[in-house]
């Protein structure tokens, strides 16, 4: 079998070299030709995920995995055309369809009848039938469903345990014939292996959904299900410092009882998927007011915490300020709508001096994304902690000298560090003292 994945990002080149280990001939195509090399090189061309080097190596000095800049080279030879390229949302949450528009073109002018193409990319619902089947005949002069088959099955899978979560999750697919569906059916069963799921109502494996729209309101709802969930823990977390409560010992209480499974409040949700998926959603459905409201919670919780610092605190005019974290998750090494960009926008409009540190990032590549890097020893009055990095659960007063307040974004620290040093965390209700993050256990 030869498949073709369109995109070797963080998701498309752990696929492609999953594909290659279950047997499959792979050819990778990107636009950049660093990453081809790279590929070729059996490098891998971004760091941070788990098993991927190895697997790469591999896959690569087997001969079944090579990539390619060049879509007339590899497309025609394809039994199966998978589609991971990015698709970008703006400020106003409009889809930018132009890479994956580009992509569906030169899929399908070196298409050939009996191909099956299948798309990956989080998609609003109806783009599938409604757009990609249409420019795929257009681009081709073949017609969908009698002479190549089109389904959407979107990945579920996190940067950073992509492997693991292949196994772990069912793959959902939805075609738009029932022999399309057949055909992804038997692809998928054939390059993946499924992990025992005891707890699923039906065998781990993959999961046909009806219909191309089925399955892209599905990754749409688990995804802004978490969006949601996670809005409402910080509503409870904003109510909760406003009147000294601490609301992770309210959530672990209310979480004993298996109807209750409230998420943990945070600074910030980001990365290429929870910030970005709800406003695929509300593309489609704009009077989703739950939706809309979650997310601009969320949006504002930066500012939340910056406003608890500077309570703790003081005012911040001309206050030296460190942000621990560029990142927008512990041990990912990427900055896709980051929570430190609006936290340092908040701080450095209080007149703070501020500076972000981040053991992922050398100071070179955070001076590119706008952020004034923080000098390690460098006396500092104040830090909020926006990334869950492992490293900083070690962290103590001499590692910040100076330091007076932080607000603990992610609760990461450990309390027992930081004697006289007020610390405080989202949610704990202002409780301080002694070192202790607030509301910790």
């Amino acid at each position: 079998m030869n498949v073709v994945v369109v995109g070797l990002g963080k998701i498309g080149l752990p696929l492609a070299v999953q594909y290659a280990g279950s047997g499959a001939t792979v050819t990778g195509l990107d636009v950049s030709a660093r990453v081809v090399d790279a590929v070729n090189a059996g490098t891998e061309p971004f760091p941070g995920e788990a098993e991927l080097a190895e697997r790469l190596r591999v896959a690569v000095s087997s001969g079944r995995l090579c990539a390619t800049v060049d879509a007339a080279a590899a497309i025609p030879a394809a039994d199966v055309v998978v589609v991971i390229v990015p698709l970008v949302v703006d400020g106003d949450g409009r889809p930018d369809f132009t890479w994956m528009d580009g992509a569906t073109a030169s899929i399908g002018t070196h298409l050939r009848p009996g191909t099956l193409v299948v798309y990956e990319t989080t998609l609003p619902v109806g783009t599938t039938r409604g757009r990609w089947l249409p420019r795929l005949e257009a681009a081709s002069g073949l017609v969908a469903e009698q002479d190549f088959h089109v389904v959407f099955s979107p990945e579920r899978v996190l940067t950073g345990r992509v492997f693991a979560d292949l196994r772990r999750y069912p793959k959902l697919v939805g075609a738009v014939s029932s022999a399309g569906a057949a055909a992804a059916r038997r692809f998928y069963e054939d390059v993946l292996q499924f992990d025992e799921r005891p707890d699923l109502g039906r065998p781990n494996g993959v999961w046909d959904l009806g219909s191309t729209e089925a399955a892209e309101l599905a990754k749409l709802a688990e995804t802004t299900y978490r969006d949601v969930n996670i809005a409402l823990a910080n509503e409870f977390a904003r109510f909760a410092d406003d009147h000294g409560i601490d609301v992770a010992a309210v959530i672990t209480a209310c979480n004993s009882q298996p109807y209750s499974q409230i998420h943990r409040p945070g600074i910030a949700v980001g990365g290429h998927c929870i910030p970005v998926y709800p406003r695929l959603y509300l593309w489609n459905d704009p009077e989703a007011t739950v939706v809309r409201a979650a997310r601009e919670r969320n949006t504002a919780m930066p500012e939340h915490a910056v406003a608890l610092l500077e309570r703790a605190h003081g005012g911040l005019d001309g206050q030296r300020v460190v942000v621990l974290g560029a990142a927008y998750r512990g041990g990912v090494k990427e900055t896709a709508f980051s929570g430190v960009f609006a936290t340092v926008d908040a701080l450095r409009a209080r007149g703070a001096i501020v500076t972000t540190t981040d053991p992922l990032f050398p100071d070179r590549e955070l001076a590119a994304s706008g952020l004034r890097p923080h000098q390690a020893g460098s006396r500092v009055d104040a830090a909020i902690v926006q990334a869950d990095h492992a490293e900083y659960t070690a962290l103590e007063p001499t590692d910040l000298p100076g330091v007076r307040t932080i607000v603990d974004g992610r609760r990461v620290l450990d309390p027992r560090r930081w004697s006289g040093v007020t610390v405080l965390a989202i949610g704990s209700g202002g409780v301080v003292g002694g070192g202790g993050v607030g509301g910790a256990p």
